[in-house]
């Protein structure tokens, strides 16, 4: 079968984590393969997307960055609801962001409700390694692995947005735990009963793989 007809799965990724620990650089990076030095906060919710192949499935990662301020998670329920995988970012230079983890996974399993909690994939980015050449990191590769040990192996990566390091891995194995989780579907269903103005925002975001 030509590639072009074959039926593209929609995967559909949550993005959590404390504002300021570079969420949307990291998307931005992915699928831009852009870096915008200057911090903007994300207000409520919005999702980028990036067409991939993995074996012989043709996929679209669509990837929802959500505001990391308490004002804004009650939009959680609604957004977080059909996710795959999550992802969680924390700031290797701010300890707060990475205790704030817990709270995160929680409150993700708590909106998206999903059917088995206990086996919902997860993994882990501790971002901007690059910040002053490391001095500054404050949480260790090693604490970080024994936080995701202790709750069932979740995978981990170390990046940088800036730098572009290890995020296309990050993504990569992102889009892949997505995939075998995959409840989603198709494109065409999907996106029947979407609004114009998120079409448009989607169309925006699609980038060839």
């Amino acid at each position: 079968m030509d590639v072009s007809t074959k039926k593209r799965t929609l995967l559909k990724v949550m993005v959590l984590g404390d504002s300021g620990v570079g969420k949307t650089s990291l998307m931005n990076q992915y699928v831009y393969m852009k870096f915008n030095p200057h911090y903007k906060a994300t207000i409520g919710a919005d999702f980028v997307t990036k067409e991939l192949q993995i074996d012989d499935k043709q996929v679209t990662l669509q990837i929802w960055d959500t505001a990391g301020q308490e004002r804004f998670q009650s939009l959680g329920a609604a957004f977080y609801r059909g996710a795959e995988c999550c992802v969680l970012v924390f700031d290797v230079n701010a300890h707060k962001s990475f205790e704030a983890m817990n709270t995160w996974r929680e409150e993700f399993l708590k909106q998206a409700d999903p059917d088995e909690p206990d086996n919902f994939p997860f993994i882990l980015l501790g971002n901007k390694i690059d910040m002053d050449g490391g001095n500054s990191r404050v949480v260790s590769e090693k604490q970080a692995k024994e936080w995701c040990a202790f709750r069932g192996n979740i995978p981990y990566f170390e990046t940088s947005a800036k730098e572009g390091y290890n995020v296309d891995e990050a993504f990569l194995c992102v889009a892949k735990t997505a995939l075998a989780n995959d409840q989603g579907c198709d494109l065409e269903n999907y996106f029947q009963g979407i609004s114009e103005s998120l079409s448009d925002i989607e169309q925006k975001g699609f980038c060839a793989c």
